[in-house]
């Protein structure tokens, strides 16, 4: 095993704080990952981990190895990506937004695998935060505003919301026409948890060139996408979702647009990544395949523009 070898090791393990998760995700037995570990540190002669039966993380000389060997191997892959003609290969490991995986991305990754076929993915999907390194993942794909953090975005996408409620619940508590109705009629939200701190979202409304934020009673909180809308269609309270999600609800009348001349502003779609080092050849080509796809999506409606 090359010294490469032993600094790509480490650097996984201080990410997942774990020798079996680091020697899973590169695909070795966790004992070749020990030994991997031991060497470089009887090479080094310093303690690089503190080790307890919950978990594994750098001592003082290990962070300091650990910043030098995030960027050789950045280095390394940059400089190997320049003189060769190669395409990338490797392991991919990304989280994505489920409802935008399920709907765009997934169906299309033939089209990618096709370009890329020495890329093996790893995908996992959901709506909650992601600690990219920790966790282990080379990107993620998030909608909505993006919170202050130590990761880099790119925004790939806007996706047109609207405000919807079922017919029963229109029905029971009266279509609103103005934001005074809306908050004058004893109308229900269903709250939408978002990051890390579950901070609830406020419904907004575009009303003449200025954003109005109103926070209605919720009885129902939520933190994933599907059950948002799901409780929607359930009756249980209006909520603010992309268009494409509910594009055949509302045609089939399941769903009722509320206020559609005040609609909210739309929502980015954005991939993230660790700033702290280059992006690999990996992470680049997936990324602008994925700024390609959306960018032929009309996320006005639900199709392909």
């Amino acid at each position: 095993m090359d010294r490469f070898e032993e600094m790509r090791n480490f650097v996984r393990v201080v990410e997942r704080k774990s020798f079996t998760k680091a020697a899973s995700d590169l695909l070795i037995p966790r004992a070749t990952m020990t030994n991997s570990i031991q060497r470089l540190e009887e090479r080094l002669g310093t303690r690089l981990l503190e080790r307890t039966t919950r978990t594994v993380n750098p001592t003082r000389d290990g962070d300091a190895y650990y910043q030098r060997c995030v960027r050789i191997l950045a280095d390394l892959e940059e400089a190997d990506g320049s003189f060769t003609n190669a395409d990338p290969k490797g392991l991919l490991r990304v989280n994505l937004q489920g409802t935008l995986a399920r709907t765009f991305i997934i169906p299309a990754l033939g089209d990618f695998r096709g370009r890329y076929p020495g890329i093996d993915l790893v995908l996992a999907d959901g709506d909650r935060f992601v600690d990219l390194v920790h966790e282990g993942f080379d990107c993620v794909l998030r909608s909505g505003d993006l919170a202050s953090s130590s990761m880099i975005g790119r925004r790939l996408a806007l996706l047109h919301e609207a405000t919807v409620a079922s017919p029963d619940y229109i029905a029971r508590i009266g279509m609103p026409e103005t934001l005074a109705d809306l908050k004058g009629q004893g109308h229900q939200m269903v709250c939408f948890l978002s990051g890390a701190d579950d901070k609830p979202i406020p419904l907004d409304f575009r009303v003449d060139g200025k954003l109005c934020e109103i926070m209605l009673p919720a009885s129902i909180s939520v933190t994933g996408a599907d059950s948002y809308a799901a409780c929607a269609a359930a009756g249980l309270g209006i909520v603010q979702v992309p268009r494409y999600r509910v594009a055949d609800d509302l045609k089939s009348g399941k769903l009722i647009e509320i206020l559609p001349d005040c609609p909210p502003d739309p929502m980015p779609v954005s991939v993230l990544y660790p700033q702290n080092r280059q992006l690999s050849a990996r992470v680049r080509v997936f990324v602008d395949w994925l700024t390609e796809l959306l960018a032929g999506l009309d996320f006005a409606g639900s199709g392909r523009a």
